[in-house]
């Protein structure tokens, strides 16, 4: 091989193998979707409204309250007055901004188990795949789930 094509293919090789690693394109909507949550207990739908993204609670592994064969209630919310609103339908996250590199920020995350709401991040690590981290001031003091797509 001379020494042209050598190069030329040394190339090749280099732009192929720099485009296999490229970032895919940014799609601010790819977490739009229903996704089983991090406990497994329930499926939350992730919805886009004006340029802000939002999730409620769409399904429940335990949709009634055992004890009263009633659908189960919010009764763990520190708010008393808020103690009696349905679960299913209830809105658990606000306000997301989408950064770019598959992460959507600035938003807040409410907790039926413990009745809280936290600061929450989320990162889109594959189509199917979503990590959401709630956190109380800075992320490192925080938690995260691994939620998966339902649909």
């Amino acid at each position: 091989m001379n020494k042209g094509r050598f190069i030329i293919a040394t190339l090749a090789i280099v732009f192929v193998s720099l485009t296999a690693f490229a970032p895919k394109a940014d799609n601010p909507d790819a977490v739009l979707g229903t996704w089983l949550n991090g406990t497994k207990k329930g499926h939350v739908e992730i919805y886009k409204k004006g340029g802000t993204y939002f999730g409620k609670l769409v399904w429940l592994g335990q949709p009634n309250d055992p004890a009263t064969g009633k659908p189960r209630t919010d009764e763990n919310n520190v708010d008393a007055s808020k103690r009696s609103r349905p679960l299913m339908n209830l809105p658990l996250m606000y306000n997301f901004k989408y950064d770019g590199g598959n992460v959507w920020s600035d938003g807040k995350i409410y907790n039926p188990e413990d009745g809280k709401e936290y600061n929450c991040k989320m990162t889109l690590t594959d189509p199917n795949t979503l990590n959401v981290r709630g956190y109380v001031g800075i992320s490192l003091l925080g938690k995260t789930q691994i939620w998966t797509r339902v649909k």
